[in-house]
């Protein structure tokens, strides 16, 4: 088993980092060229990992355009191998990579548009949950609420951002209108990504919001959030930040 397995490794290596194939390894091949054969595992790999790229970033290869996002995909495959089985969970490092990627440095925004996107793409996968049954909440004496552990959907994002990251995810949307302006000086954006009846939504949270709902999970209760979010924000409403979460079935049964 030892044996297989070095082999295997071995031929892992000259797929995904450009390894010199061992003797064994090429003698494999006897229709082809050890060289071509090789280039047609290593071109499916990247062509794999490619797809895998466009289809949890839409939106990314929107604005920089189908030359430019195979530029970003192939210098980040190639700093970034799959290391799962499922390709769903390749692409998380985006959003790094492209703060650190000199050709997209004056697309000072698009970091942030590759974090909501991942955001996005994880909560399509994540696990399902029951919404929140209201009915039981309606029973829970009223001066126990203070006390209350609210939960989030496993789908439930919050990304902060400098800019108007879900005006950009929305305009680039199916069906989104083709004649639209983004200021992207128009302030900063509380990004939250929700899954209902399977859909992926995109809201936006005020500070407010946001603050409170980030408490939320890290898991104080209710009284504790909500007093963090008025000390900081007088303007805080938790009864509508309750509705626009339930709305969203972002709180869920414990």
């Amino acid at each position: 088993m030892s044996a297989l397995h070095e082999v295997l490794s071995g031929f892992a290596r000259v797929i995904v980092r450009g390894e010199e194939p061992s003797s064994g390894i090429a003698a494999h091949y006897r229709n082809y060229a050890s060289d071509v054969a090789i280039g047609i595992y290593q071109n499916n790999y990247r062509g794999n990992l490619h797809d895998a790229l466009a289809g949890a970033y839409p939106v990314l290869e929107q604005l920089v355009g189908k030359d430019f996002f195979r530029l970003v995909t192939r210098q980040y495959i190639g700093a970034h191998a799959s290391h799962s089985g499922n390709l769903h969970r390749y692409g998380a490092e985006m959003a790094a990579f492209l703060a650190a990627f000199e050709p997209a440095r004056s697309l000072v925004y698009l970091p942030d548009v590759a974090a909501l996107e991942w955001a996005c793409h994880r909560a399509y996968f994540a696990d399902d949950a029951a919404a929140l049954d209201l009915g039981k909440l309606a029973r829970i004496p009223a001066e126990q609420y203070p006390e209350l552990r609210l939960h989030t959907h496993p789908a439930c994002r919050l990304v902060r951002s400098a800019y108007p990251i879900a005006a950009i995810w929305h305009a680039h949307q199916p069906g989104a209108d083709s004649d639209f302006h983004i200021d992207l000086d128009a302030g900063a954006c509380n990004a939250l990504v929700s899954r209902k009846d399977d859909v992926v939504l995109v809201g936006e949270l005020s500070d407010a919001e946001a603050a409170w709902l980030e408490t939320i999970q890290s898991g104080a209760s209710l009284g504790t959030a909500t007093d963090g979010a008025l000390e900081l924000h007088s303007d805080f409403d938790l009864q509508s930040t309750l509705l626009k979460l339930l709305q969203a079935d972002v709180l869920i049964d414990n």
